[in-house]
This record gives C-alpha cells, sequence and structure tokens, in this order.
C-alpha cells in the first residue's frame, strides 16, 4: 500500500514547491476544480504519460483522487511505483476533504505548448 500524506501535510509541501500533485480523477472532474498545481494523470494513461509529466522518478508525489472511497489515487500510485518513481504518496481524503476545509482550488484545463 502507498504512504499516506495528511491534508497539513501536503498543504506545507504545495506552498513550499516541494512535491508534485496528481489528479487521478482527469476529465471533466479536473477541469471543475483540483488542487493548486495538480497534474492530470489517470490510470490508463500512466504508462504513455508519466514520463513527460513526471520526468523526475525521485520526486515527492502525491496521488489523490475524490475522497476516501475513490480507488483511482491508488491504482495511479501503484502503476507508478511499477515504472520506477520511489517517492510517491496518496492524500486519501482527496478533493473532497481538501474543499471542505476551505483551501484554494483552481479549475480550467491547462493549456498545452509544444
Amino acid at each position: 500500500m502507498t504512504a499516506l500524506i495528511s491534508r497539513e501535510e501536503l498543504r506545507a509541501a504545495i506552498a513550499a514547491g516541494a512535491v508534485t500533485v496528481v489528479d487521478a480523477l482527469g476529465g471533466d472532474y479536473y477541469a471543475q476544480q483540483h488542487l493548486p498545481g495538480a497534474v492530470a494523470l489517470v490510470e490508463a494513461e500512466v504508462a504513455e504519460r508519466a514520463a513527460a509529466v513526471l520526468p523526475d522518478k525521485h520526486a515527492a508525489i502525491v496521488t489523490y483522487c475524490s475522497n476516501v472511497a475513490c480507488g483511482n489515487s491508488q491504482a495511479v500510485a501503484t502503476r507508478l511505483a511499477a515504472l520506477g518513481y520511489t517517492n510517491v504518496r496518496k492524500y486519501r481524503e482527496g478533493i473532497q476533504d481538501w474543499v471542505e476545509a476551505g483551501l484554494p482550488v483552481e479549475s480550467g484545463v491547462p493549456v498545452v505548448t509544444r
């Protein structure tokens, strides 16, 4: 099982720029709202997109999805670990907990440049 991170630990890591946050919901859910600076990466895309989205396999990465009942964050974390990512944690409580705590979220889909 993937190591967990608390809301406060994650909030501090985001504020310090010390973590890459991965939204495991993707699509419309990501566009509607996501944690600050989060990148969208769903389980089905991990093999093909992880290297581009997460180039440093030793960087701190935190996956999250909607809430404790959602398995997407664990699925993405497991796939990343299988690809050799060494510092992956999971924010089990997800965006529901983040929003209920009154913390900021972002919306929209990032512009991809080539």
